[in-house]
């Protein structure tokens, strides 16, 4: 039984001002594996009021000092990414080589880029008479989401970290172990005080909170598209900056080719992992119409082929984060049903032979873009096949969404390839399964504003200076 009880505040783990607990809940099993402190308003003045204080130096600090400081951090994060992954497993179900895996992976693969970025960022550049200058924006809220807790926490630390900023980090309620650990790590690292905090707790209270702050410079939030509108709405009075990431709903788009059926299935299975709970998967899978037979039949078999178990387990696929997920995705299932959509594989209730724990079975429809199940994400283990004419069509569909965040494409024909992407009105698309720690990532329309990974996410937590007339140095 996990007890995380104290806040990081100032340098120090500290007690709440106003004692409150909630347990956590072991997703795969539902029973409560640990319990942590909820914070109130006053948590969050006293670490604004830290991270305040800590910004008059910290943003005065050399390129070099803050590197020292990021590979300091970096020594620690390789030393306990076993604990990291085990935490990853037990607060939201992700099965055991995912969770010590792509899971702590992805925080190693931020703070590398974020060393590397650091190294050769330009923070000053000599126009002229002038001298453009980047300057840390100020404090920084992080309110980080549960499904990649590693990937969504480190992905705004570290840029903030290096660019000179200070913060208080909101992790989320229903995965908090990962977040405790890594302060931990900060803290051994040597971050000096009131640099990095963190308290816990719900997002009406503090994600309220920090939004509204006037001593907040900065906001940036990994969420739901309702969530996020209502921060912006916080945040307006203040005019702090506000970088956002939200839902999607992207299209993976199969082009038609030999390799069509193996696409599918990998399309398929790939769409699976982490239950489906990712805000870039690739949940409208796109194929040609004179193929359609064939696509169903892979999907089916890919999706029918996902093992579904204990997290501890050899198993492809765990549970989903909570209850309320879970009846979640079972309420649009349902609802696929009651559309007509045609049900391939999966569909209501658990997996066979589980009957404890948050466990959804892989699911796969077929229907056209005008469903209910093709246009809101579901954010579970559910996909949803549509049939294209030609590529216009394809583009078409893809682009016929109120999201934009994440885009697939795949095919034989590289050119083709490029082509297709270059038309997609989304923030980021991957050919041929590419991938980039220094690609910036962040979506267009409902899907939200700003960049974070590598040396783009720099941009978010800096203010740009202009200083005419400054002479250069003889």
């Amino acid at each position: 039984m996990r007890e995380y009880l104290k806040f990081y505040i100032d340098g120090q783990w500290v007690a709440p001002i106003e004692p409150k607990t909630a347990d956590v809940v072991n997703p795969a099993t539902e029973a409560v594996s640990g319990k942590i402190s909820l914070g109130s308003v006053a948590d969050v003045e006293k670490a604004v009021a830290a991270a305040r204080k800590a910004f008059a130096s910290w943003s005065q600090t050399s390129r070099e000092q803050r590197l020292d400081i990021l590979l300091a951090i970096q020594a620690e994060y390789h030393k306990r990414m076993g604990e990291l992954g085990e935490a990853v497993i037990e607060e939201m179900g992700a099965p055991s080589a995912l969770g010590n895996g792509f899971h702590v992976g992805l925080g190693a693969g931020h703070l590398a880029a974020a060393i590397d970025s650091l190294r050769t960022f330009q923070f000053e550049e000599q126009r002229g008479a002038t001298l453009v200058v980047k300057e840390p924006i100020g404090v920084c809220a992080l309110i980080t989401p549960w499904n990649w807790p590693m990937n969504q926490t480190t992905v705004k630390i570290f840029p903030a970290l290096a660019t000179g900023c200070t913060m208080i980090l909101k992790p989320p309620q229903l995965a908090p172990y990962s977040a405790h650990i890594l302060a931990e790590i900060l803290h051994t690292a040597g971050v000096p005080a009131g640099v990095f905090n963190m308290v816990q707790g719900s997002g009406a209270v503090i994600g309220t909170a920090l939004s509204t702050h006037p001593e907040v410079d900065m906001v940036s939030f990994t969420g739901s598209e309702t969530v996020g509108v209502e921060i912006a709405k916080n945040a307006a009075p203040t005019v702090k900056r506000v970088c956002q990431e939200l839902g999607g709903k992207s299209a993976h788009i199969v082009l038609d080719d030999a390799n069509l059926v193996a696409n599918v299935a990998a399309a398929t299975s790939g769409m699976m992992v982490n239950s489906g709970q990712t805000c870039s998967a690739g949940s409208r899978l796109l194929v040609p119409a004179s193929r359609l037979d064939e696509a169903i039949a892979a999907a089916r078999d890919a999706a029918n082929g996902v093992t579904v178990g204990d997290p501890k387990g050899d198993f492809a696929m765990g549970p989903v984060v909570s209850k309320g997920q879970y009846n979640d995705i079972q309420r649009y299932i349902e609802l696929g049903v009651s559309e007509g959509a045609q049900l391939v594989a999966g569909g209501p209730g658990r997996p066979e032979g589980l009957t404890k724990g948050f466990y959804v079975r892989p699911t796969v429809f077929v229907t056209t873009n005008d469903t209910t199940i093709a246009r809101e994400e579901i954010f579970g283990p559910v996909l949803v096949i549509i049939a294209y004419d030609d590529i216009d069509h394809a583009i078409k569909i893809a682009n016929d969404s109120p999201f934009g965040l994440a885009g697939y494409v795949v095919g034989a024909d590289a050119a083709q390839c490029n082509a297709v992407a270059r038309r997609m009105r989304t923030g980021w698309v991957s050919i041929n399964g590419g991938f980039d720690f220094q690609a910036p990532f962040g979506g267009y329309k409902k899907s939200g504003n700003g960049r974070e990974w590598g040396e783009f996410g720099f941009h978010e937590y800096l203010e740009i200076k202009s200083l005419l007339g400054f002479a250069p140095a003889q």
